[in-house]
């Protein structure tokens, strides 16, 4: 495998922080990508990444090449750009699907100066839980959270949420913190009826049974009635990213927390696609992976 592809297959496990999610990513066999990056850390006779039970994180010189990586990679796609006139003129309707919580938590921002940077185009977003089918619904691309199929098309690496169980200091200061997911029979809790298993809430090493004073039909809805300092809610992180930023509500349990989730962007048509899809990927692409929303580790 050449230089170039080594990197291109090292900067995908270094985003999406899992071999598995990496090679469902580029499309290849978990043990090619594995294969890969050992070769290439024997090459430069440097350890690039640090293994554990739970997935791999960046070593020091790990995180310095993947960084170079990027920026390298990013320069060669500009040439390739700057030669075949890819983005000269995007325009159109750009459909994009993705979770409702993450237009208001983490897009609008992004989109709104992608539409400044692009006169031509308009951006249409619809609310999507779970995986669309873009060729049957007219859909150009889609956030993901969660791990594709692997017959899916082409997908980017933006990060990973976490599940997370949070409520309002005022409900800690009246009712008090659980200790454990066990604690949680002694609290009151507030459940999402989308999400499915209302009266189970999943940790890293069980699965506990709650009893749920509140059930909603939106994840938003139950986050509104935790703000309000009724119970706990489970969510994942980017669905309360602002309120757990700012304080008006705070996670507990983190140590027993289930795994993270991958989060990708899925297109179709790879680089053949639409000179408005590569446009939108090159532009919130290197936004969306530096959102906190979406931090790795």
């Amino acid at each position: 495998m050449n230089h170039h592809r080594e990197m291109q297959v090292f900067l995908a496990v270094a985003q999406a922080g899992s071999l598995a999610a990496a090679a469902r990513a580029l499309q290849l066999s978990q043990a090619t990508v594995m294969r890969t990056v050992t070769a290439l850390e024997n090459r430069l006779d440097a350890s690039l990444l640090l293994r554990g039970p739970r997935g791999v994180s960046l070593s020091p010189a790990g995180a310095a090449f993947a960084d170079s990586c990027l920026r390298i990679l990013q320069r060669l796609d500009e040439a390739e750009r700057s030669v075949t006139g890819l983005h000269a003129s995007p325009a159109g309707q750009l459909t994009l699907a993705l979770p409702l919580l993450m237009t208001h938590q983490v897009l609008m921002p992004v989109a709104v100066d992608y539409l400044a940077a692009f006169p031509k185009v308009s951006l249409a977003t619809l609310a999507r839980e779970e995986l669309p089918r873009l060729l049957e619904e007219g859909i150009d691309l889609a956030v993901v959270v969660g791990h594709l199929p692997s017959s899916s098309g082409f997908a980017v690496p933006l990060g990973q949420v976490r599940p997370v169980v949070c409520a309002a200091p005022a409900y800690f200061e009246r009712w008090g913190r659980p200790a454990n997911p066990q604690a949680l029979a002694a609290h009151r809790t507030i459940a999402t009826s989308t999400t499915g298993h209302v009266g189970e809430w999943r940790f890293a090493q069980e699965t506990v049974k709650v009893a749920p004073r509140l059930t909603c039909s939106t994840p938003q809805a139950a986050i509104r009635a935790a703000l309000a300092g009724f119970g706990l809610t489970r969510c994942l992180s980017y669905e309360a990213h602002h309120e757990l930023q700012t304080g008006q509500l705070l996670a507990v349990l983190e140590a027993f927390a289930a795994p993270p989730l991958p989060v990708q962007l899925y297109y179709r048509e790879g680089r053949r696609a639409a000179a408005r899809v590569r446009s939108f990927l090159d532009f919130a692409v290197p936004r969306l992976r530096a959102h906190p929303a979406f931090a790795m580790g």
